[in-house]
């Protein structure tokens, strides 16, 4: 419980001086898009290379294969519901609405979460069970603004993404049992400890542009129920039926309670589906996803 209060704390204040620097005018949209590519490109895949190069008691490779599973179970049963639970919205809205459920912000804030609770494994399982959302969000997730699907270009983006990459390279490197000079090994796990204070920092500037009076609808807060709060349950219950490891029930569960990707707004803004909505719902659902975050793993740390 200590440490549970102790990383929303620390998540809290790195939020507010990421809102500070928002108000004040230090970073701007162009600043934030910057400090985005370097925390996905550089930075983060840093940080899942260095997670797997270290001891993990009680974590094999049936665990791994597992949460792999989860995770495949889990976009399938998103891209079903996003597709069957909105249907009298307009058909711009349908298709965020769909995306986001399918597409969350797993790969940004739900690193920090599982690395801040369970360390360097955390972020080793969460690297493993994005691999099908990463999948899902480049192919389905792409045809349902576009309408159509490129599995070459899928499979491209996939394979080329450098948090897929720094996870292949970081499980050939523990198969090998090879260990790495302190002159590479040192750098990589520097520059990967920037991760949590970034992108808890980038999540308070984007907040401080909110307008709470114009935020909410009927249909986010409905979205919101089933992003953050039905679908973990869900999860949760499956997680517990099976003859899981905590912590890969604990990192599940937490990813399956992630907030809107934020690529939705991108997304819905290039094809031109109603972008204001779009960026309503991934700031709303962010907003509430810390105290959901909270209360879930209250949860895991009692069960």
């Amino acid at each position: 419980m200590e440490q549970l209060l102790s990383l929303e704390f620390s998540i809290f204040a790195m939020m507010g001086v990421g809102f500070l620097i928002g108000k004040i005018g230090l970073a701007g949209k162009e600043t934030r898009r910057a400090v985005t590519d370097l925390v996905l490109y550089v930075i983060l895949p840093c940080n899942i290379f260095h997670s797997f190069l270290g001891e993990h008691p009680g974590i094999g490779g049936g665990d791994y294969l597992a949460i792999l599973l989860v995770s495949a179970g889990g976009q399938m049963l998103c891209l079903a519901y996003g597709k069957i639970a909105f249907p009298r919205e307009s058909a711009d809205r349908r298709c965020s609405l769909a995306f986001a459920m399918i597409c969350s912000n797993a790969g940004f804030l739900g690193n920090a979460i599982t690395e801040g609770l369970y360390g360097p494994v955390g972020m080793m399982l969460t690297s493993i069970y994005l691999i099908p959302q990463r999948i899902m969000m480049w192919s389905e997730g792409l045809a349902i603004y576009s309408g159509v699907s490129d599995k070459r270009a899928t499979l491209k983006k996939v394979f080329t993404h450098p948090c897929i990459l720094a996870c292949l390279l970081g499980l050939g490197v523990m198969a090998s049992g090879v260990t790495l000079p302190a002159f590479l090994l040192n750098p990589i796990q520097s520059i990967g400890r920037c991760n949590t204070p970034l992108i808890m920092m980038m999540i308070g500037m984007i907040l401080c542009e909110v307008d709470l009076k114009r935020m909410v609808d009927k249909t986010i807060l409905w979205f919101t129920l089933h992003r953050l709060v039905l679908m973990p349950l869900a999860v949760y219950l499956i997680c517990l039926a099976l003859p899981l490891h905590p912590t890969v029930r604990g990192v599940s569960v937490l990813l399956s309670a992630m907030p809107a990707g934020t690529i939705t707004t991108m997304l819905a803004a290039k094809y031109d589906r109603d972008p204001a909505f779009a960026a309503r719902l991934v700031v709303f659902t962010t907003l509430c996803s810390i105290p959901a975050i909270l209360l879930w793993s209250l949860l895991l740390s009692i069960g």
